[in-house]
């Protein structure tokens, strides 16, 4: 199946970039979903994507990998943890991206830890993704008792109010961060930030992509400032980008 006449289409009319993909995963997922909505040719998917704007935002949501949770691998963020407290001073505000943020369970992880270690100081939080219905849920912050299982339960009391099931994230904490919509790949990025937090999105990509990614990075963080990636991303060739390796998942821009 040749899926460049789609790859066109997605990238002149959505503004996502399909070739950034790693070919042989992505492929697989829009074949999943061409059998899910009943299409065989890409010709017929591209009609249909054109046609549908519900279809069209069922395709974002697909490809966009919305896999997250709180304090996801908990035994990383507790290094993070320390990083923050050793490397930052506690009553300074930090600006912070949380890139590809998903529901925002990340960003809202980053908040809770911060004010953890330094009540008090409104810490600037900016949370992007490329897929708008998903960044709403994230702004409203209202999750269900599965999304927050992994909560630890003195935040959940501390940061959360349970209203019949629906656990509604503390205004304090939402007033600190701003969600946007933002691609990796196509967006400008924005700079000075002590810490971006990336986890499991670059996998995703190919390896040049990847390193253009991991290269704006660099550019975007102060100097000190920390990259904290996913579970799976070391970063092999990190000297390239100017960084230094303080854990397996965690680099100090020098």
């Amino acid at each position: 199946m040749d899926f460049k006449p789609l790859e066109a289409w997605v990238k002149k009319e959505i503004g996502i970039d399909l070739t950034a993909y790693k070919s042989n995963q992505l492929h697989r997922r829009i074949q999943s979903l061409m059998t899910r909505v009943g299409v065989s040719t890409i010709d017929e998917y591209i009609k249909l994507l054109k046609s549908d704007l519900g279809q069209r935002e069922k395709f974002i949501d697909y490809l966009t990998i919305n896999v997250t949770e709180f304090f996801r691998n908990p035994e990383i963020f507790n290094e993070f943890k320390d990083v923050i407290k050793s490397d930052f001073q506690y009553n300074t505000p930090l600006k912070i991206w949380s890139a590809a943020c998903s529901i925002g369970a990340e960003p809202y992880t980053l908040a809770m830890i911060l004010d953890e270690i330094s009540p008090g100081v409104n810490h600037k939080i900016l949370a992007t993704d490329l897929d708008n219905t998903i960044l709403n849920k994230a702004k409203k912050g209202q999750y269900n008792s599965l999304e927050i299982k992994t909560v630890p339960q003195q935040l959940l009391k501390k940061y959360f109010a349970n209203d019949g099931g629906v656990y509604n994230i503390d205004n304090k904490l939402k007033k600190n961060i701003t969600f946007k919509k933002h691609d990796l790949i196509l967006d400008n990025y924005e700079n000075n930030f002590d810490i971006i937090v990336c986890r499991n999105v670059v996998i995703y990509f190919n390896q040049d992509v990847k390193d253009k990614i991991y290269e704006k990075f660099s550019k975007s963080l102060k100097k000190g400032g920390i990259l904290f990636v996913g579970a799976t991303e070391s970063i092999y060739n990190y000297k390239a980008f100017n960084f230094e390796k303080v854990s397996t998942f965690i680099y100090r821009k020098l």
